[in-house]
């Protein structure tokens, strides 16, 4: 019988780690594997570790690591011909397994990834901002760049082929692993026939912003690795132009321009006007575009601060589970 190594790292995830397990032992089981469950603990203060333990998972206490590190150092461990990364507040459905093994037996991908939803009780800025990538049902699977690492499935080889995630980004390490697999030759594959739900979602404005802050400042990082290209710059310089615009748009209103103020101001929320559409449209949902444009203006001035910020080596230290 095959083996699947499931590798999920973990920080103060005591609330929902043991559904994450339950819920991966059950679509192992329904996939006929033998599953081995690795949780890699970067210094939790809560009961994650011990109720990790109680569901056979080999845990492994390593404080201090970033993303990247601890999921290497997970499968490094790791014994199964398949691989799967998922993070410790994901329920996977059932069918997670059996799905993309029957899809990767077709020659069709090799790694692959659920769409994900929020639970029903989550707030409604946490159900939009998850809802900007959900697919309707009907569009089943498509090919893509690279994927999230909230969810992953792949055969051993691939993972050893790249040489594993990249230690040194404190964020965007799933974006960075998944673009170098598709440049090695992986076909890689987003599918949502079924989706994961996502319970670590936001639970107030100030955790939604904290993280956006923090998903946004590897920028520089990625530059780095991957050399400058469009589609790496065309946020981050999206997100300076909304400052910029601010900037002149203060700087109007105390010159005594309240007309040119207010021109410039109106023209921040083009940009996200445009990206809540183009996300939306698939939904033909008024309300949802009306959700995400504002929350995209936000996170347009987010990524700003968080790219000045990564430009002047600012380090924050945030929960390991991505």
């Amino acid at each position: 019988m095959s083996r699947i190594s499931i590798v999920i790292p973990m920080y103060n995830e005591a609330r929902h780690i043991g559904r994450t397990l339950l819920a991966a032992q059950k679509a192992a089981h329904a996939a006929n594997l033998q599953c081995e469950l690795i949780v890699v603990d970067n210094g939790s203060q809560d009961q994650g570790p011990q109720i990790a333990r109680q569901f056979g998972a080999h845990v492994l206490t390593l404080p201090g690591l970033l993303i990247g590190a601890l999921r290497n150092r997970g499968t490094a461990v790791a014994t199964g011909e398949w691989l799967g990364f998922i993070d410790a507040d994901i329920e996977m459905p059932e069918d997670w397994i059996t799905q993309l093994i029957a899809i990767e037996a077709t020659g069709q991908a090799d790694v692959f990834g659920l769409d994900l939803h929020t639970p029903a009780e989550a707030p409604w800025y946490a159900t939009a901002w998850q809802r900007r990538t959900l697919r309707p049902s009907a569009h089943g699977a498509r090919a893509v760049d690279w994927l999230p690492s909230a969810n992953l499935l792949m055969r051993r080889a691939w993972f050893d082929k790249v040489g594993g995630f990249n230690e040194t980004l404190r964020t965007g390490e799933d974006k960075e692993f998944t673009l170098r697999l598709h440049e090695a030759g992986a076909r890689i594959l987003s599918v949502n026939d079924s989706v994961a739900l996502h319970w670590g979602y936001e639970m107030n404005w100030r955790e939604w912003m904290g993280k956006e802050m923090w998903r946004q400042s590897s920028h520089v990082q990625l530059l780095r690795t991957h050399g400058v290209n469009l589609r790496l710059l065309r946020f981050p310089l999206l997100s300076l132009v909304a400052w910029l615009l601010d900037f002149m748009a203060v700087s109007a209103l105390l010159d005594g321009f309240p007309h040119h103020a207010a021109v410039m101001l109106a023209l921040t929320f083009v940009p996200a006007l445009i990206m809540s559409v183009r996300q939306s449209h698939k939904h033909h949902n008024a309300c949802l575009t009306l959700q995400l444009w504002g929350l995209h203006w936000v996170r347009l001035h987010l990524a700003g601060a968080a790219l000045v910020l990564s430009l002047c080596h600012w380090n924050a230290r945030r929960p390991a589970r991505g």
